[in-house]
């Protein structure tokens, strides 16, 4: 393994939380360019893990970077998805507004309230790499929920040469991590520990130029 892949499996490992999938009230999809989490969060619908499929994100991709250009937003897009493989729009909640994590949870829980949805138990679907970040960021918004998060089970090796750009998607991931200790130290999301192994890695990856998406 390159000392590249090495350093980023770290970050990939710390951001991975580990939560056991269990039967919830709403399939909370945060939204992104990987259109696989649609994919992923449709399987769990599929297999009965929830009734309800709530697409979050308001952000139109048009990305050279990962070339990702897309026609609508990212909660319109994932849940074209998610009905052309057959799932009933009745069964689809769209938030197409938020432009960042926070948001996601901030316009969700608005959506939900006007439509008189009172879920107490969410699935949260992301990245592989987002995962720390969003139950942070629920942590701190959604206390009073009842939430385990997931992403597709891709490894790092696999994610990083898959249909992406790897350079791109690497910028992402550090950018990402740096987020865990910034949002947390101004309230964005609640603090998490980040051991000092780690915390060298994510160092390095900036010293070797991965400092595109940085705070």
């Amino acid at each position: 393994m390159d000392e590249v892949s090495a350093l980023v499996q770290i970050l990939w490992n710390y951001m991975l939380v580990g939560h056991s999938l269990r039967q919830a009230d709403c399939l909370f999809v945060l939204c992104s360019h990987d259109i696989r989490v649609a994919d992923y969060a449709i399987d769990l619908y599929k297999r009965g893990f929830a009734p309800v499929l709530l697409f979050s994100g308001g952000v139109l991709q048009c990305n050279a970077a990962l070339n990702v250009f897309w026609d609508t937003t990212e909660a319109e897009t994932f849940a074209r998805r998610a009905m052309s493989a057959g799932i009933s729009s009745d069964q689809i909640l769209i938030e197409n507004r938020s432009t960042n994590t926070g948001e996601n949870f901030q316009f969700s829980r608005q959506l939900l309230e006007a439509r008189n949805l009172d879920f107490q138990s969410f699935i949260m679907a992301q990245k592989p790499y987002m995962e720390r970040r969003v139950l942070a960021t629920a942590q701190a918004h959604w206390a009073d929920k009842d939430c385990v998060v997931t992403s597709p089970p891709i490894s790092r090796a696999d994610y990083l040469s898959g249909h992406l750009p790897r350079d791109a998607v690497i910028q992402h991931i550090v950018g990402d991590f740096q987020r865990i200790k910034v949002y947390g130290e101004n309230g964005f999301q609640t603090p998490q520990a980040i051991p000092t192994d780690v915390w060298e890695a994510f160092e390095r990856l900036v010293n070797l130029g991965y400092d595109e998406r940085l705070v």
